[in-house]
């Protein structure tokens, strides 16, 4: 269920209460939950999500993705939360299939100077496809260097 984007970076489809503990075992010291509540019907409330990961010592943190696109604010929240990854530690970011979770780190990861075709490689062996944010993606990459 968990895919790997990096050792540190997991994206994964919604997950569950119960998934948090596999979180923990697999080594994820937090959470980001990049889906907007009320998206469907049948998906676990972020605060149950929240509540099951403060209860297992793992960060949280929610910062909603709609399909309208990516703002810089929402960069900035991927980027605090992987500030909050501890030594060692791993983050695991979620929505509905994981695709913007991937999308939202690789647009975060090219705005940091990350080369957009490294990036493009790690979401293709995690099954995800960047294409959607590429041009985005090089141009961000493009303005760091």
């Amino acid at each position: 269920m968990f895919r790997q984007l990096t050792d540190a970076v997991l994206v994964s489809p919604q997950i569950s209460v119960e998934d948090v503990a596999r979180a923990k075992a697999a080594g994820v010291t937090f959470i980001l939950n990049n889906r907007p509540e009320g998206e469907s019907p049948d998906q676990t409330a972020g605060d149950a999500i929240e509540a099951a990961a403060r209860d297992a010592g793992i960060g949280y943190a929610a910062v909603p993705i709609n399909h309208s696109g990516f703002a810089p604010w929402q960069l900035d929240g991927m980027d605090a939360a992987l500030g909050e990854v501890s030594e060692g530690g791993r983050l695991l970011a979620y929505c509905r299939s994981g695709t913007r979770s991937t999308l939202l780190w690789a647009l975060s990861r090219a705005r940091a100077g990350d080369q957009p075709d490294a990036l493009a490689g790690a979401a293709a062996a995690a099954g995800y496809d960047l294409s959607p944010v590429r041009q985005i993606m090089d141009a961000l990459a493009a303005d760091k260097g």
